[in-house]
């Protein structure tokens, strides 16, 4: 295995954290491949764009008693048959620094996004591909009250 990842900030799959049948499609069996977020025609790929992810998670009513602030972001890779694995979790301070914010409301948002079901394999040159995704979470209170990108 090489020292370096083939792209950086590829997501190295852990047996501890990730879904043993996820698999990546790649860009070729002996040199797996996955774009970012940002490649291709459009930049968020999801069946009724990001509203139906905002309108979701209003449904679900996820928030924290002990009112924090911040951001945490959840990283994953979206397949070339639009399944999801390889979740990573981020978390910031309002000033964006590592911390953790609240243990619970991160579990709740993780696995709400993992919940999502709606990603759209991207194409690029006509070929289905992986591609790694992410939602910020942005914390004032305890709530979501916004969804980046």
């Amino acid at each position: 295995m090489s020292k370096y990842p083939n792209t950086v900030g590829d997501i190295e799959f852990d047996r501890k954290l990730d879904a043993a049948n996820f698999k990546k499609c790649g860009a070729g069996k002996d040199k797996p491949f996955s774009f970012q977020y940002y490649h291709g025609a459009k930049g968020f790929d999801y069946k009724g764009e990001k509203i139906a992810i905002v309108e979701k998670l209003k449904k679900e009513n996820i928030y924290s008693e002990n009112k924090s602030n911040g951001f945490i972001t959840v990283r994953f890779l979206v397949n070339c048959e639009g399944k999801t694995g390889l979740f990573r979790l981020q978390h910031m301070s309002p000033d964006l620094k590592d911390t953790v914010l609240d243990v619970e409301l991160e579990n709740k948002l993780l696995q709400f996004t993992q919940s999502l079901d709606g990603w759209i394999p991207k194409e690029i040159n006509g070929s289905k591909v992986d591609y790694y995704q992410y939602l910020t979470y942005k914390i004032e209170n305890g709530k979501v009250s916004e969804v980046l990108p």
